[in-house]
């Protein structure tokens, strides 16, 4: 758009109305897109109808422009002069070749790159050079910020680690397997024969003897897909590299390997503690069960003797004859004796049964604290000193326990096991070792080097000097008061206020469809709100949708949203050439059919193709990108506004049984039973949008992973408000809601068991007194402030996920300073969402409704997830992570489709003069399948291509 000055330099420095617009145009083309308008190209006639307008200058005047060269040429000098522009020179390549190359060293995506430069030289107001020059100097950056990488990876290299790299591609002794791929390969099952190997292979990786900053000083992004591309090559391929990009590929995949290595090794010793755990406690339970039929039997002598004994008193005969009447000496003597081994404490406490399976530990104890370089806080430095004690002990460098050993990480539940008239019982301090080393390693009082889930703390946020930086400058990219006086006293005041709204009503008996009962909250339970003409109007919809197969639904959607583009090749960024092989893989995670069974349904495929292209294009950026085209395409249709606005959301863990290798991966939830199984958690919006999906161990709480979906997704979706059911919330959870920038509601069950938190101890609160847990502790927020603001800017850049952080707060000791002022903080946010709750039947209805969305969609997830009894098989975490970015890609899919078709079946409708109650429109639901053939042959048919803007009939119209 011109301004007045643009308009008044023009009208003082050109003659003739085609000078002026001439002039305008030149003006527009350098302040955007910043270029000079080749003389060849003509302006869109939107622009010149846009700038003729505000010149009130016919636009047709254009034509005339530029018949003089040298009138062209003084316009371009006049705005350069007067605007302050440039052409790009020798100068600025040089500059720009150092600025473009340090970018490179962050990313090799050639877009990124080619917008920064554009971004960068318009600030400067410096015009485009040419697309050739663009493109050379944007290549050269890459190509030695690449060169310079793979120097950084390789220069410590001695000529014996070279060899060793090298080696690595070929087979191991008796083996087909590479080196390489022997390192690469997960865990087959969780036990200590597994452990023993994996530990093996971190050894393996130790012995090279890598420098030990060696990666550090390269950007984590670059690191990761250089040991992506090294993961997916054959050692063929490898060898074929030269000698440099050989090397530091290796080097990648060894640092990214090493790393999964000892996290996945932690993890199998969190399992085997966890399974020692669990045999015990069944172990005792089938005791307990054993010895009932026993104790019934004690019980019913004893009581006979008791009714013996206060007869003769009674009566005053002989107690002892009494009793001599009930049973013999002998028996009553065996009686107490079996009675005593009942009253055992091992039949009381599971823990002494843990001892049975200390050989379990006993067979990898020694290597497992021996191959981790673990490091300790303060308060678990015992833990680490008895680290040190057991590997001497294993080492035989000692005989037997020191008598002053460091025990205080020993909880009570095993002193009287570990602690014994005999002295110290090694077998249950170790066992306890391991428990607590377990539980430190979680809430990170101890951590281990060169771990990506369990290293030290503050390598997890952002660090306190750019923190400081940022708060002063005022660039932290939170919408909070940074003063922690401040904001709590705004928070409190609310929190006040809200809280005497609630009483006031509660005397007044004015709660809307709830009321104090026995000082217990009566919630009225809410209607059945959906009308029967809904129902009868979402049939007559469903019936004349088209009948269609996945395969040409698929193609259908990729033709309006192109989402198959997204699925780039990991080291050239090709898009795929073949769409029917790609959809072929994507559909065969979708309905749980292996690349094998799919290539035998789907004619034209082979599995040696499948598997190609599942292992350079299928990651979880590329799902991730795909799915945002669906969902955008999906937010940005006219008919799902019937739905929401698009700014709501809610999340809901489905569980899926896990079957074959993929059992030994599973958890056990005793919610869900005793078999293991996994849970594909999803979010979705008011529109019925599924954005984000996400595989999560079912025994860890929902609420870990609520915020992830909520800030990685790659939709355009502005979500405001979430729900989520009673596992989707903990207070640090609440808190960090709120921090960054989202309206938390989730549906608690056993609300009255849930108390409320006021600013401060008053008798204004009389109403709500049985529901008052306690008071905020305001100096606890205070004192903790900025690291709480450091902590969820660390979220917020992406410097954390917000699962790990949330996991290890949530394992955070109770007397932890930064823990406990977040679950205070949280404190005052669920209280207000609870008063909020009490109030507002329309809050319980929006809530019930988000739910039931997402309830709903998993009844469709389920549908499509079809094959193999509906369990999850695949062995490894990323294939486990596949099927679900797989599953929800194709629902997001079926919903847009089902969207379109079920706005051209009312559009039909309405052409038929039937009327249709636009008010029921908003109780339709685009996530049916009973029209969709989920079964059979996967074939592509391509003779079957609708154009654009044309759809497929309807039925039986």
């Amino acid at each position: 758009s011109l301004s007045e000055q643009d308009i008044s330099i023009i009208e003082s420095n050109c003659r003739g109305k085609s000078n002026k617009l001439g002039f305008a145009v030149l003006l527009s083309y350098m302040r955007c897109p910043g270029i000079i308008l080749p003389v060849d190209e003509y302006p869109t006639d939107k622009i010149i109808q846009f700038l003729s307008l505000q010149l009130n200058i016919p636009s047709e005047e254009w034509l005339k422009y530029g018949k003089r060269a040298q009138t062209r040429r003084e316009h371009l000098s006049l705005i350069q002069s007067i605007y302050g522009y440039r052409m790009f020179n020798n100068q600025d390549y040089n500059y720009y070749f150092n600025y473009l190359m340090n970018i490179s060293l962050q990313t090799d995506k050639g877009i990124l790159i080619v917008q920064e430069f554009i971004k960068d030289i318009k600030k400067y107001k410096i015009l485009q050079p040419s697309i050739n020059t663009i493109e050379n100097l944007c290549s050269e950056a890459l190509m030695n910020a690449e060169k310079q990488i793979f120097d950084k990876l390789t220069f410590s290299l001695s000529i014996t680690q070279k060899d060793i790299l090298d080696n690595l591609l070929n087979s191991k002794e008796k083996s087909n397997v590479s080196y390489l791929n022997w390192l690469k390969q997960s865990p087959k099952s969780v036990n200590s024969k597994s452990l023993l190997i994996h530990i093996e292979r971190l050894k393996f990786i130790k012995e090279i003897n890598l420098h030990k900053d060696i990666g550090k000083d390269i950007h984590q992004n670059r690191l990761l897909k250089i040991a992506r591309e090294g993961r997916q090559m054959t050692p063929q391929h490898l060898r074929d590299f030269e000698e440099s990009r050989r090397y530091a590929t290796l080097i990648a995949v060894l640092i990214e390997t090493k790393a999964s290595i000892i996290d996945e090794i932690i993890e199998m010793n969190d399992k085997i503690i966890g399974s020692l755990f669990k045999y015990a406690k069944n172990t005792q339970s089938q005791k307990m069960q054993e010895s009932g039929k026993s104790m019934g039997k004690q019980l019913d002598i004893f009581l006979k003797i008791g009714h013996a004994l206060l007869d003769a008193k009674e009566t005053g005969e002989d107690p002892f004859s009494a009793v001599e009447s009930v049973v013999s000496w002998e028996d009553l003597a065996k009686s107490i004796s079996d009675t005593k081994d009942l009253t055992v404490k091992q039949n009381f406490d599971s823990l002494y049964f843990i001892s049975d399976k200390y050989f379990t530990i006993k067979k990898y104890g020694a290597e497992f604290l021996k191959v981790l370089e673990i490091h300790s806080a303060p308060v678990a430095e015992d833990i680490l000193k008895t680290v040190s004690i057991l590997i001497d002990l294993y080492d035989g460098k000692l005989k037997k326990l020191p008598e002053n050993i460091p025990s205080s990480f020993i909880r009570k539940r095993w002193e009287d096991l570990v602690f014994t008239e005999n002295g110290i019982n090694r077998k249950f301090y170790e066992l306890c070792l391991f428990s607590e080393l377990k539980n430190h390693l979680r809430s990170g009082d101890l951590w281990v080097k060169g771990s990506r889930q369990y290293k030290d703390f503050e390598d997890y946020l952002i660090p306190v000097k750019k923190f400081t930086e940022m708060r002063d400058k005022n660039t932290v990219p939170l919408d909070v008061v940074l003063n922690g006086e401040e904001f709590l006293s705004q928070r409190m005041r609310i929190l006040s206020k809200k809280i005497q709204t609630v009483c006031k009503l509660i005397e007044n008996n004015e709660l809307p469809d709830s009321s104090i009962i026995n000082d217990r909250i009566k919630i009225k339970p809410l209607e059945n709100t959906v009308p029967e003409e809904a129902e009868i109007l979402g049939k007559k919809i469903y019936g004349l949708l088209p009948l269609i197969k996945i395969t040409d639904l698929l193609k259908e959607v990729d033709q309006w949203t192109n989402f198959t583009d997204e699925f780039i090749h990991l080291k050239s960024g090709n898009k795929v050439e073949d769409k029917n092989l790609l959809l072929t893989v994507i559909l065969s995670d979708a309905i749980n059919l292996g690349l094998r069974k799919m290539s035998e349904a789907s004619p034209g495929t082979s599995y040696a193709k499948l598997s190609w292209l599942q292992a350079w294009h299928i990651r979880d950026d590329t799902y991730s990108l795909a799915l945002a085209k669906i969902i955008n395409k999906q937010t940005q249709h006219h008919f799902s506004s019937y739905w929401g606005e698009g700014k709501t959301s809610s999340s809901d863990g489905q569980r899926f049984a896990t079957g074959s290798y993929a059992q030994r991966t599973g958890t056990i939830n005793p919610k869900y039973g005793s078999s293991p199984g996994v849970q594909f958690y999803t979010h979705i919006s008011d529109q019925y949008a599924p954005f984000h999906t996400k595989v999560i161990n079912v025994g860890v709480r929902d609420a870990t992973y609520v915020l992830d979906g909520l800030l990685y997704h790659e939709s355009d979706l502005q979500i405001e408000e979430h729900y989520t059911d009673t596992a989707g919330f903990t207070d640090h959870v609440f808190a960090l809601m709120q921090l960054l920038g989202f309206k938390f509601a989730p549906r608690i069950r056993d609300l009255n068991d849930k108390k409320l938190f006021i600013p401060e101890a008053s008798t204004e609160y009389s109403a709500l007194s049985e529901h008052i847990g306690g008071t905020i502790n305001s100096k606890k927020i205070i004192q903790n402030w900025n690291e709480i603001v450091r902590l969820a800017t660390s979220i917020k850049n992406g410097t954390v996920t917000a699962s790990l952080i949330v996991k290890k707060i949530g394992s955070y000791p109770r007397q932890n300073g930064l823990a406990v002022a977040l679950r205070e903080l949280g404190k005052i946010e669920r209280t207000l969402f609870m008063l909020d709750w009490y109030m507002s039947p329309e809050l319980r209805r929006r809530v019930t409704a988000g739910l039931n969305k997402g309830e709903a969609r998993n009844a469709l997830a389920r549908a499509v997830y079809f094959n193999r009894l509906g369990e999850v098989r695949e062995r490894t975490f990323e294939n486990q992570r596949y099927k679900a970015s797989g599953l929800n890609l194709v629902t997001a899919a079926i919903v847009l489709w089902n969207t379109v078709y079920i706005e051209k079946v009312v559009e039909y409708l309405k052409e038929q003069g039937e009327e249709i109650n636009e008010e029921l429109l908003q109780y339709l639901s685009p996530l049916g399948w009973e029209h969709i053939h989920l079964t059979g042959d996967y074939v592509w048919n391509n003779q079957i291509k609708l154009k654009n803007g044309e759809f497929r009939p309807l039925r039986n119209s």
